[in-house]
């Protein structure tokens, strides 16, 4: 059962003669009916065999750690993870000493004890993420207890890390959200990130301005998403390849501006500066993740508030039920007076003014210039954020947090010279976007009418 609150009756403002007419809406269907018979022990039998797999496949894994990372590891030597970020404005925190072979041997163990409650603990929803949640903790700990053995890593530092990479993904899964929601697949998350990265740096560099750069980023954003809304929706364009040839366009228009403008000009046109960092009295003080979430710049703030905003808005306000039902159902809601395409129009363009906020936070909330195609394959992890959060906001977050966090394990390790060539390490985020994607999801549904143009009658 789903756990999004039950559409109320909505009103229709709409029919003529201003009369309002009750109408209960159901964007979100229930759950289907349990099969019975013949299928029902089909879905049982694909269930019990999926869960066979996934926890043989921890196990084998689990296995794979206790050989190469627990008893890899050399034994009496410590791995040091600093608790301190740079430049820390609060109070300093001790180092974390852990004996890395005794560690990473219990959390081999704890990998396959993971894959056992897979397997035996299938028919729970709650049992199957948390057993999925403790295979990457205890995994990743491992991991790190070999990597660090006899070194230090600044553990703090990689949070910090996580949340700069983390930052545009989530935003642009919001944006991929509300487009899915709405029944548009907004593939041209990439294009909004480099066209929102491309005019906040140049905006904020004539004018001086960074918030004049941000607003000048989301309204970048927006005209992308514009742009594939009106092909989408008017047209009648396949969306997937529409958001690949837009990503295209957009990267190829930046990539010539940059070449004959910024590159040339870039004291005058390409020198934007960044935007500093707010902290938070009190929250900004808590040891560790103080600094990494309370001390940070207005982007990561508006950030937190889109997050929320986006989740009350689908799922408890009357633009978020006509969102959903565009989505679902946009028959039915043309039915009852919902303009369906025009509610397309506006979540799809408001999509993309998130998604270019995500875009400026590249420039002007991180490195203080673009370069060509510097989203570097954000717009695509950010979509597979969408669908490891099964098109829900705060799942989203979480995808997008795990990928954050992936990348920033990678940059943290480099310097530690571990036996993990440099190329491999930067493969991680997108290894783990592959496995998270199609391996620990499951069989999800997208909205009913993603990717399908209604056309009236």
């Amino acid at each position: 059962m789903t756990d999004e609150r039950r559409p109320e009756p909505a009103e229709n403002p709409d029919q003529e003669g201003g009369a309002h007419v009750s109408t209960v809406i159901a964007p979100e269907p229930e759950a289907p009916q349990a099969a019975t018979g013949a299928a029902a022990k089909a879905l049982e039998r694909a269930a019990l065999r999926r869960a066979l797999v996934t926890g043989i496949g921890f196990i084998v894994i689990g296995l794979y750690a206790l050989w190469a990372f627990g008893l890899g590891t050399e034994s009496g030597v410590d791995a040091v993870f600093g608790m301190n970020v740079a430049n820390n404005r609060g109070s300093e925190v001790s180092p974390l000493h852990v004996a890395a072979r005794g560690t990473a041997i219990a959390m081999s163990v704890l990998c396959m004890v993971a894959g056992v409650l897979r397997i035996v603990l299938d028919k729970s929803r709650l049992a199957r993420r948390l057993s999925v949640a403790l295979f990457v903790v205890a995994f990743v700990v491992a991991f790190l207890c070999w990597a660090v053995a006899g070194k230090q890593m600044s553990f703090a530092g990689a949070l910090q890390n996580t949340m700069l990479a983390a930052t545009p993904l989530i935003l642009g899964a919001l944006a991929g959200v509300i487009g899915e929601r709405s029944g548009v697949v907004n593939i041209a998350i990439e294009g909004q990130f480099l066209f929102g990265a491309f005019a906040a740096a140049l905006t904020a560099s004539v004018t001086g301005s960074l918030t004049a750069g941000l607003f000048a980023g989301a309204a970048a954003g927006g005209l992308v998403g514009l742009l594939l809304a009106v092909f989408a929706v008017r047209y009648l364009v396949e969306q997937v390849v529409l958001g690949v040839v837009i990503n295209l366009l957009v990267s190829g228009i930046t990539g010539f501006l940059y070449t004959q403008l910024l590159q040339p000009h870039s004291d005058r046109y390409n020198n934007p500066g960044v935007f500093e960092n707010h902290k938070i009295p009190g929250l900004g003080d808590i040891p560790v993740i103080g600094p990494v979430l309370f001390d940070v710049n207005v982007i990561v703030y508006l950030m937190y508030a889109l997050v929320i905003a986006t989740h009350l808005g689908l799922f408890y306000t009357r633009w978020g039920l006509r969102a959903r039902a565009v989505g679902e159902h946009p028959t039915a809601a043309d039915t009852v007076g919902i303009k369906v395409n025009r509610t397309r129009y506006i979540n799809v363009g408001l999509a993309g003014c998130i998604a270019g906020v995500g875009g400026a936070f590249l420039t002007i909330g991180t490195v203080g210039t673009f370069s060509k195609d510097m989203a570097s394959g954000a717009g695509y992890i950010a979509l597979a954020a969408v669908i490891f959060g099964r098109w829900r906001p705060f799942g989203a977050v979480a995808a997008a947090l795990l990928f954050g966090f992936s990348k920033a394990l990678a940059t943290s390790l480099q310097p530690l010279h571990t036996a993990i060539p440099a190329e491999f390490l930067n493969m991680i985020p997108y290894v783990v976007t592959v496995f998270a994607v199609a391996g620990l999801v499951g069989k999800v549904s997208p909205p009913a009418a993603a990717n399908k143009p209604y056309t009236k009658g």
